[in-house]
């Protein structure tokens, strides 16, 4: 799960589906990153973890951390939040990209669709619910 700084939209979707996955007692690895390295170390935004909370979902110990070009070798899918995203992991991995493995999330829900997570970042607690709602669909698939 990849967003620009790894402090709002990516953690909450981590979070979503590392709960989900657990629901269905899958053993399955699910990080998150930033395209962005300053806010490495930080843990997600009040409101993500607000609304994480308030849906039984705890994030708070969550650390952010940029992308690193190798994550394509450790997981099989890597979900971007927006086009912007995308583009930064193809030229932070260089060589090591592989279009196979990366789409932007909500084409789970609306294929080849390409419509963009919004970034809640400016924002107020409603944005934040309503990206929670997206992703939560999104990871459900």
């Amino acid at each position: 799960m990849i967003c620009l700084g790894n402090i709002c939209r990516s953690p909450l979707a981590e979070g979503i589906l590392l709960h989900k996955a657990n629901a269905c007692h899958l053993n399955i690895l699910v990080d998150s990153a930033g395209t962005a390295n300053y806010n490495v170390g930080k843990g997600p935004h009040d409101l993500s973890q607000k609304v994480a909370k308030l849906n039984g979902i705890n994030i708070s110990n969550q650390k952010c951390r940029q992308f690193k070009k190798t994550d394509f070798e450790v997981f099989d899918k890597i979900y971007v939040m927006d086009i912007s995203n995308y583009n930064d992991v193809k030229e932070l991995a260089g060589n090591y990209f592989n279009e196979h493995k990366i789409d932007l999330i909500l084409n789970e829900l609306y294929p080849n669709q390409n419509i963009e997570v919004p970034d809640p970042w400016y924002g107020g607690f409603e944005d934040f619910k309503k990206v929670y709602a997206m992703l939560d669909e999104a990871c459900e698939v």
